[in-house]
C-alpha cells in the first residue's frame, strides 16, 4: 500500500499578470496599497496583521492576512508568517497593522516584535522594508521613515 500524505499549496487570486504588479519604493506607495485593501468596516474595530509579499523588484505580488485580534491587539505566529513568505517564493516583506484607537505610536510589543522578525528574515536572505501602523482614517506610521529599522 502506498504511503498518502496531504499536499501544501499556495496560490494567487485575481489572475493579474505579473508585468501588472504594482512596485513599491516607498512607505507612502505601500501606504496607499494597504489602505485601499483595507476593510474599512473593520478598522477601527479589531487589530488586523498583514504582509506584503514583494519579488526581488519590490513588485507587489500579493498580500496576506496573517492574524485578527481584538481591540488592543493581535498574535503573530512567526511561524505561520515565515510559511506564508518562504512557500510564496518572497524576497523582501512589508509587514503592517492597524491599530484602531488611532494612536501612531509603536508600542514596545511592536518594537520587540518587529526585531525579532528582521532577525528571522536575516537568516532567509528576506529584505525587511518596513513596517507600518494604521489609524482608521488612513494615517500611517513607518518604522523605517522613523529609523526603526
Amino acid at each position: 500500500m502506498k504511503n498518502k500524505v496531504n499536499e501544501i499549496k499556495i496560490s494567487y487570486k485575481g489572475g493579474l499578470k505579473s508585468s501588472m504588479w504594482q512596485k513599491v519604493s516607498n512607505s507612502k506607495d505601500a501606504a496607499q496599497l494597504l489602505f485601499e485593501d483595507w476593510d474599512k468596516d473593520t478598522i477601527a474595530l479589531q487589530e488586523i496583521f498583514k504582509v506584503v509579499l514583494l519579488n526581488n523588484s519590490n513588485k507587489v505580488k500579493g498580500v496576506y492576512q496573517i492574524s485578527q485580534g481584538g481591540i488592543t491587539g493581535t498574535l503573530l505566529d512567526i511561524r505561520i508568517l515565515f510559511a506564508v513568505i518562504l512557500k510564496s517564493l518572497s524576497v523582501a516583506i512589508i509587514l503592517c497593522h492597524n491599530h484602531p484607537s488611532g494612536k501612531l505610536v509603536p508600542s514596545d510589543a511592536d518594537k520587540n516584535l518587529t526585531a525579532k522578525i528582521k532577525k528571522a528574515s536575516e537568516l532567509f536572505d528576506i529584505k525587511l522594508l518596513d513596517h507600518l501602523i494604521f489609524a482608521p482614517d488612513g494615517d500611517y506610521y513607518s518604522f523605517c521613515d522613523n529609523g526603526i529599522l
